[in-house]
């Protein structure tokens, strides 16, 4: 059983920062791609970063490109999410999720099979 859990959300000002952070058990982490995907109340779940197993692919979305910053540590199974220059439209929950292959490959909901429950961000102006 895959068991992935988000931690570290919560309410920030515009401007502000925060850092996720996501564990994930039942599988090879640094094996198992990752990424951070977020729904705002009303819209559909949308991608906002991705990393490889190794760590060494990266992808960010458009709208959090320069702002957010998707990193792994492997010694410690920990996924991160530094998220600066917060808006309120950044205001949503983020999920983390994972898949048991090293290749980030496409940075889409459907790729991912194994979901976190989410954990709720509030940028308030």
């Amino acid at each position: 059983q895959v068991d992935v859990v988000e931690s570290g959300g919560g309410p920030v000002q515009t401007g502000g920062s925060l850092r996720l952070s996501c564990t994930a058990s039942g599988l090879s982490f640094e094996d198992s791609a990752m990424g951070w995907f977020r729904q705002a109340p009303g819209k559909e779940r949308e991608a906002v970063a991705c990393i490889s197993g190794s760590g060494l692919g990266l992808y960010h979305a458009p709208s959090v490109k320069g702002r957010f910053a998707i990193s792994r540590d492997n010694a410690k199974n920990i996924l991160y999410l530094q998220m600066s220059s917060l808006e309120p439209e950044d205001t949503a929950i983020y999920y983390c999720a994972a898949r048991s292959e090293a290749g980030y490959g496409r940075c889409e909901v459907a790729w991912y099979p194994f979901w976190g429950q989410g954990t709720q961000v509030t940028v308030s102006s």
